[in-house]
């Protein structure tokens, strides 16, 4: 069955998700999402587009741009080819990193817009890896607040005010209520935070600390991560991070 086409902007901006192949993450340490970063930067310079917004997530990243100059569908090979070039290089892998179709939809009124960029930088405090957006280094809402090359920020500030400073505070204040949009959402389980996932494996490896866990016997260890990757909204790197296990143990187990 042939793919349904894609649904052309009026304004030529996009709401753009790339996802990493069967979810695997996209960025193991912020050299990673640093680099990431500096592909925007360099295709940019050569695509032309206008980017308004970004957030990277663990296995996805979501962009909000206008094309300019070539089709989007250009724009974004061209940035995910350059980066799964580095990442191949540097991890010794080789094939693919990203889904092969990435998501994207159109986004037609200022309305939408700014849903839309709000929905993107509200990610990481949906997914509780901060309780506040400004903390969170790989997204650009702090780019609205003080100037980016990167980031055409005054034309969604202008949504809000002509006036710069008043347009800043009114920005902030939108940013501050968190809603149940769904944008390009991704279909899987709800991510806890840290506290709940320590909870949940001290529960099931019955010890009173992580410390504990390394300690286990092999036999008793594989199974207690067995259980803990079939448990909902548990991600492998949470465990690795909480237990101190080897995420590639864990992944092969």
């Amino acid at each position: 069955m042939p793919r349904a086409a894609r649904i052309k902007s009026k304004t030529g901006i996009y709401h753009v998700m790339l996802r990493g192949i069967n979810r695997q993450d996209l960025f193991e340490d912020d050299a990673d999402r640093q680099r990431f970063v500096e592909t925007l930067e360099t295709c940019q310079e050569k695509s032309r587009h206008t980017l308004f917004g970004y957030c990277l997530m663990s296995n996805h990243v979501h962009l909000l741009l206008r094309e300019n100059n070539e089709p989007l569908a250009v724009t974004i090979k061209r940035l995910s080819s350059s980066y799964v070039y580095y990442f191949n290089w540097k991890y010794s892998r080789c094939g693919h990193l990203f889904q092969e179709r990435f998501k994207s939809e159109a986004v037609d009124t200022d309305a939408y817009f700014l849903t839309v960029l709000r929905y993107i930088h509200q990610n990481p405090v949906k997914a509780k890896i901060v309780t506040d957006i400004i903390h969170y280094a790989w997204c650009s809402y702090r780019a609205y607040l003080q100037g980016s090359i990167l980031i055409n920020a005054d034309f969604g500030l202008k949504m809000f005010s002509e006036n710069h400073q008043q347009a800043i505070q009114a920005y902030i204040e939108f940013h501050k209520r968190i809603t149940r949009e769904q944008c390009l959402d991704l279909e899987h389980s709800l991510k806890i935070s840290d506290d709940e996932a320590r909870e949940i494996i001290k529960k099931y490896a019955k010890v009173k600390n992580m410390h504990e866990i390394l300690r286990l016997e092999k036999g008793k260890r594989d199974e207690l991560v067995t259980r803990l990757k079939s448990s909902e909204g548990l991600a492998l790197r949470q465990i690795a991070r909480i237990t101190g296990l080897s995420y590639y143990l864990i992944q092969k187990l």
